[in-house]
């Protein structure tokens, strides 16, 4: 039975993963760490290039502001 419920996003990151990666007590092998961590870089260098949106950027501007008028206490 598949059940698609329990996935989600990255939740293909080990569909190429082989029992045989796993010993016994579920722990995966180095070399399918290495793998996982490697797409997992690709993928928060993917992010990290897209940078801050512009809105974003404002609405922190806009929050600095805001906290440097208030009253120090």
């Amino acid at each position: 039975m598949n059940d698609d419920k329990t996935k989600g996003p990255g939740s293909d990151m080990l569909s190429g993963v082989s029992k045989s990666s796993r010993d016994g007590s579920g722990a995966l092998d180095k070399e399918t760490q290495t793998k996982i961590g490697q797409q997992l870089r690709a993928m928060y260098d993917e992010v990290v290039r897209q940078g801050v949106p512009d809105r974003f950027a404002d609405l922190l501007k806009e929050l600095e502001r805001r906290e440097d008028q208030e009253p120090k206490s």
